[in-house]
């Protein structure tokens, strides 16, 4: 859905999954510094809302993600995957619950096929799922983060705006900060987009979902079963790592592009973005085996990874004899 905010002075639309939101409004820089300094909001009305009530809602949802929700408190905001049999990802929702429904948001086109899976998994349960995109708004504000009565959790910082009324407040919120801000400061604090930043394949533990989306004492849900086994006894596949690209190049890498070391293709590249202060950054899915202070190249660029998913993770958990 087209926000109304792309007809405020200076904005310029974004491209790609986020194209119907703003990628700035004049000067991405200033907009970052903005919000780190605690001030602005943005724009994210594009991304799908659903909610789900009734009285089993909690019990249900737990018993079918990696999350725990059974003791979800009012207000805490949490992330919630849903997994195949095999343990990759299918779904990633973001919210909390108000006491009588958990709201949540998903990436832009996603919400239809989790409400989809939602409905077919319901049985006799006393839930209902509703898409509410067309009424509800998602927006992140920095002042969301800390004091009063802001939302707890590891995803903490979004709002929930009724569709109608995102204009008015805008005019209460700003400045506005566009998407390229966002992800930003999102891809430097290493936190992946589903779609972007994974693929297919990916399982939770290669993605540093392990903790913010994934608990690992709720009990039984699809996909457990890998996820344990590589936490406890095993490495994950391949890691999530952010990537300081060469500055000298005035350009970004596309998503999907391939990272190379040794003329041999190890992983590819998600999002990325220019950072005020670290230069040009990017996530990207690496081979275990790929040494973390291994120089990589991107699109001819070097790169340089800084380590986001441990790929010995599970030899520290590993139970002694």
């Amino acid at each position: 859905m087209k926000s109304p905010l792309l007809d405020l002075p200076g904005a310029v639309a974004a491209n790609g999954i986020d194209a119907d939101v703003a990628a700035h409004y004049g000067s991405f820089n200033t907009e970052q510094r903005a919000l780190v300094e605690g001030s602005g909001f943005v724009d994210l009305s594009h991304r799908d809302v659903l909610r789900i009530a009734g009285p089993d809602r909690l019990t249900w949802l737990h018993s079918l993600t990696t999350q725990h929700l059974t003791d979800l408190r009012p207000g805490v905001a949490t992330g919630v995957l849903i997994l195949s049999p095999q343990g990759h990802v299918e779904h990633a929702f973001f919210g909390s619950d108000d006491g009588e429904a958990f709201t949540a948001h998903t990436e832009p086109g996603r919400g239809a096929a989790l409400v989809e899976f939602l409905e077919r998994m319901k049985f006799m349960m006393r839930a209902e799922v509703t898409d509410l995109t067309d009424e509800l708004a998602v927006t992140w504000r920095p002042a969301r983060l800390g004091g009063g009565d802001a939302p707890e959790g590891a995803y903490a910082g979004y709002e929930l705006v009724p569709r109608e009324r995102l204009t008015a407040y805008a005019d209460a919120a700003g400045p506005p900060a566009g998407i390229w801000a966002f992800e930003a400061l999102r891809i430097a604090r290493g936190e992946p987009r589903l779609g972007l930043d994974t693929d297919a394949r990916t399982i939770p533990n290669e993605a540093g979902w392990i903790g913010p989306a994934v608990h690992l004492d709720k009990g039984c849900y699809r996909g457990q079963e890998t996820v344990a086994r590589v936490h406890t006894l095993g490495r994950p596949p391949r890691r999530l790592t952010l990537l300081h690209l060469d500055g000298s190049e005035n350009r970004l890498p596309e998503l999907g592009t391939d990272l190379v070391l040794d003329d041999k293709t190890v992983g590819f590249v998600g999002s990325s973005a220019r950072h005020h202060e670290l230069g040009p950054i990017a996530l990207a899915m690496v081979k275990r085996n790929v040494a973390v202070d291994a120089t990589l190249t991107v699109d001819g660029m070097p790169a340089t990874q800084e380590v986001i998913v441990d790929p010995d993770v599970g030899l520290h958990v590993r139970a002694r004899p």
